[in-house]
């Protein structure tokens, strides 16, 4: 993989996404002080050039019914190839896991899951995590209150 150096024009033009990706190529020119031309080509390089992977709207999960919020991690019983891609491929087809991370210490992943309630949670943890045949261990962490939640990385 080549690194693509990014200049502060370009570094500005994902800066100012990461707080309004609806922004329009007028108004993101005018942010990083550049006509719309050179910043319309600017935003589709960085598009294509995968640095913006894609837009979505961050939704409210209490509001919908979904705000009890579990961080579970994962032990299988052994581990290979195979069965590693096997789990991400289950874990994948799981709406309630939103994040699942592939990590070093006790245990091999980190999924963050989003539910109605501890008993849904319960539901989800026995009839469908608990149905992958490698599960080993599991450790549940449930979220209390969230205190900081940004989608911004820092470059």
């Amino acid at each position: 993989m080549t690194i693509e150096y990014l200049d502060e024009t370009d570094l500005g033009i994902l800066r100012a996404l990461q707080d309004n990706g609806r922004l329009t190529v007028k108004e993101l020119a005018a942010k990083v002080h550049r006509s719309t031309t050179p910043v319309f080509e600017r935003l589709k390089r960085l598009e294509t050039n995968g640095y913006i992977r894609r837009y979505v709207a961050i939704i409210d999960a209490d509001k919908v019914g979904q705000g009890f919020v579990v961080f579970c991690r994962v032990k299988l019983s052994h581990i290979n190839r195979e069965i590693a891609t096997e789990f991400t491929d289950y874990i994948s087809r799981l709406e309630e896991v939103t994040e699942c991370y592939n990590v070093s210490g006790a245990y091999d992943y980190l999924l963050k899951i989003y539910a109605p309630s501890m008993s849904a949670y319960q539901e989800f943890l026995l009839n469908k995590l608990g149905a992958f045949k490698e599960l080993g261990a599991i450790e549940s962490t449930f979220v209390m209150s969230e205190l900081k939640h940004n989608y911004h990385l820092p470059f």
